[in-house]
């Protein structure tokens, strides 16, 4: 999604280690009859200018289901976790294209992801003159889902190198966070898989046409 602002570049986080999926490769477990990263590219991809998936180790493992897009590895060390996936889309897009101005970011495990996620993240941040945007659902925030200047890639690369921090929270703390609000139902759009359980529930949505 381009703005008055630039270019906005989409980010598919897919760095978890899925524990609670017993190691299994989240992004490429079936939902529906398709991987489940397949499902979160078809809904981020409309709404956004380009997209990356952040992955470590080998990206041929993931080369089929990404569709063509991208594979990037966290340009820190350490499994830092999520910070450090949309650092490392931050990086790509500086480095790639300079009209990229924005990362939206979405994880690989949330299959529900609303049509208007990015366009709605954009205008809640306009709407407050604030520096990021996150989604949030029922008053639950979601910082994993959000939109992240890249400007401010230099800010995050000491936060997690110089400072070791790891938390969403306490680095998006520093700035003015506006949230894109929705509701939950039929089901929570930001609805996330991490058990078998969880899978089965979303197997039940989409049978029914959700």
């Amino acid at each position: 999604m381009t703005t008055a602002g630039g270019k906005t570049l989409g980010v598919v986080l897919a760095g978890g280690l899925s524990r609670r999926m017993g190691g299994r490769e989240k992004a490429l477990i079936p939902l529906a009859g398709r991987p489940m990263l397949v499902h979160v590219l078809a809904r981020l991809r409309p709404q956004v200018d380009g997209l990356v998936l952040n992955a470590n180790g080998d990206p041929a493992r993931l080369a089929e289901a990404a569709l063509g897009i991208p594979v990037i590895a966290d340009t820190v060390e350490g499994y830092a976790g999520p910070l450090a996936g949309i650092l490392a889309a931050l990086d790509w897009a500086a480095e790639t294209d300079g009209r990229i101005a924005w990362v939206a970011s979405a994880a690989t495990d949330g299959p529900f992801l609303p049509a208007d996620l990015v366009s709605r993240l954009h205008a809640a941040r306009a709407a407050e003159a604030a520096d990021l945007g996150c989604a949030r659902s029922a008053g639950r925030t979601h910082p994993v889902i959000g939109l992240w200047p890249v400007a401010l890639r230099s800010a995050l690369r000491a936060y997690l190198i110089e400072e070791a921090g790891r938390k969403i929270d306490a680095w998006t703390g520093r700035y003015r966070v506006a949230n894109a609000d929705y509701g939950t139902d039929p089901i929570d759009p930001f609805f996330n898989i991490n058990t078998p359980e969880d899978l089965a529930k979303a197997e039940r949505t989409y049978s029914d046409g959700r």
